[in-house]
């Protein structure tokens, strides 16, 4: 059974926990600042590693020095879902310094 969209209610309630994590076009969305390409790099890896263990992918885009993702779930008709803020909150743990948008 495909997962759930959820509500535009549930999605403002779930933001108010994932400071810098925005909805744009039916997407939850974050950048990262980093110091440099280095760590920049080493926060797709670590995001890729995330991904692959939720079997949940994001779109991300590698700058010299910041990390954009987008996501949401495909099987539910490309809306925003639990599996969305599972991934986003599994994120927020490992970014190096939590880097404002």
């Amino acid at each position: 059974m495909p997962t759930q969209p959820l509500s535009q209610k549930e999605i403002e309630d779930r933001l108010r926990e994932l400071p810098g994590w925005s909805l744009d076009a039916d997407r939850l969305t974050r950048t990262y600042r980093l110091g440099d390409h280095f760590a920049a790099t080493a926060l797709v890896v670590h995001v890729a590693q995330i991904q692959q263990e939720l079997n949940h992918h994001s779109d991300l885009t590698l700058g010299y020095d910041t990390v954009a993702l987008a996501v949401n779930t495909h099987d539910a008709g490309d809306a925003v879902t639990e599996k969305d803020f599972a991934l986003a909150e599994r994120v927020e743990r490992i970014a190096p310094g939590h880097g404002a948008n």
